[in-house]
C-alpha cells in the first residue's frame, strides 16, 4: 500500500480501518468449543457495551489433534461468517487455531475487520513481569508443537527457559464435562508431575479450554506457582486494539448477544449458561452445509 508522504502510515491504517467499519458493530469470537467462552466473558465483562457473536466449532472439536491445514479451513470458514456478521474485530479464542491459522485469518479478513489471537498478548505479558524465570507452557498437541511460544518468547530476549508438555487429553475432558469429576485429578497429576514441568515458576496455560481446571493446576502446585490465564490479558488487548482504533461501542448495544455452534452439544449450552448466568439461545450453524 502507498502511504503520502505527508502521512505516518500507522495513522494511515488507523484511518482506513476507522472509515471501514462501524464501532456498533460485534465482536467476533471463535473457538472449537467451550474454551473460547472463558475469553468471552472476559470481554463482555471489560467491554459491557459491545454485542458478542460467539462461534463454537463443536462438529469439529477439538482443534489440537487435527492437522494445519484442517485448522486453516475451518478458521477460515468461521471468520467467513463472521465477517457475514459484520463482525469489526474478530478474536481467535483457540491456541490451536492462533497457531495455525492466525496470519491466514488475518490476509483473508484483510480490511473487512480486525484480527486478533491469544497468543501474542500473552507473549508481551511474560515479556514484562517474568524476565529470567522458567516458564512452563501445557497446551494441545498442534500448539505445543508448532512452536509458536518457545520461538515468540526467545525473540523477546529477556532470559525467559520455557518448558512445554503437550497435554491432549485435557481439552476433550472439560467439553464432555469430566473437569467436574474425581477422575480428572488423575489425569491432571499424570501430566503435570512429568519432568518437563519440574522448577517452573509460572505456567501459562495455553489453551482457552484450561482456566476451567484453573483450581485443579493450583492444588497440584500448592498454589507454589503463578498461573497465567490468558482470559483478561487478552480481553485487556481487544480493549486496547479497539480503542486506538476509535471502534469502541459509545453507546451500550440493543442486540442480543449470538452463540452458533456448528454442531449441538449438551456441555456448550451448559457451560454458556454457567458462564453468562442466563440461559442462552443457541444457533445450529453448520460449516459445509
Amino acid at each position: 500500500m502507498h502511504f503520502p508522504g505527508c502521512v505516518n502510515p500507522g495513522i494511515y491504517f488507523k484511518f482506513l480501518v476507522h472509515m471501514a467499519i462501524d464501532a456498533q458493530s460485534p465482536i467476533g469470537i471463535f473457538d472449537s468449543g467451550i474454551g473460547g467462552l472463558t475469553v468471552a466473558r472476559e470481554v463482555k465483562k471489560l467491554l459491557p457495551n459491545e454485542q458478542i457473536v460467539y462461534f463454537g466449532d463443536t462438529a469439529h472439536l477439538p482443534y489440537g489433534d487435527k492437522s494445519t491445514a484442517a485448522i486453516q479451513a475451518y478458521s477460515v470458514k468461521i471468520a467467513d461468517v463472521l465477517i457475514k456478521e459484520k463482525c469489526k474485530l474478530i478474536l481467535i479464542a483457540c491456541n490451536s487455531a492462533s497457531a495455525a491459522a492466525f496470519d491466514l485469518v488475518k490476509a483473508y479478513v484483510a480490511s473487512k475487520a480486525l484480527v486478533v489471537n491469544v497468543i501474542d498478548p500473552v507473549v508481551n505479558f511474560l515479556g514484562k513481569h517474568h524476565n529470567g524465570e522458567t516458564v512452563g507452557l501445557i497446551g494441545t498437541k498442534q500448539t505445543v508443537t508448532s512452536g509458536v511460544y518457545l520461538q515468540k518468547v526467545n525473540n523477546l530476549g529477556v532470559g525467559i527457559q520455557m518448558k512445554s508438555l503437550a497435554t491432549p487429553l485435557l481439552a476433550p475432558m472439560i467439553e464432555e464435562g469430566f473437569h467436574l469429576q474425581n477422575i480428572s485429578k488423575d489425569i491432571i497429576a499424570s501430566y503435570l508431575g512429568q519432568t518437563e514441568l519440574k522448577e517452573i515458576q509460572t505456567l501459562v496455560l495455553g489453551c482457552t479450554h484450561y482456566p476451567l481446571i484453573k483450581n485443579q493446576i493450583l492444588e497440584f502446585f500448592n498454589g507454589k506457582i503463578e498461573l497465567i490465564d490468558a482470559s483478561e490479558t487478552v480481553a485487556r488487548s481487544v480493549a486496547d486494539l479497539l480503542k486506538f482504533n476509535g471502534l469502541l461501542a459509545e453507546k451500550k448495544t440493543t442486540e442480543k448477544d449470538k452463540f452458533l455452534v456448528s454442531d449441538y452439544t449438551v456441555s456448550f449450552e451448559e457451560t454458556t449458561k454457567l458462564f453468562f448466568g442466563k440461559q442462552i439461545k443457541l444457533q445450529k450453524y453448520p460449516l459445509w452445509e
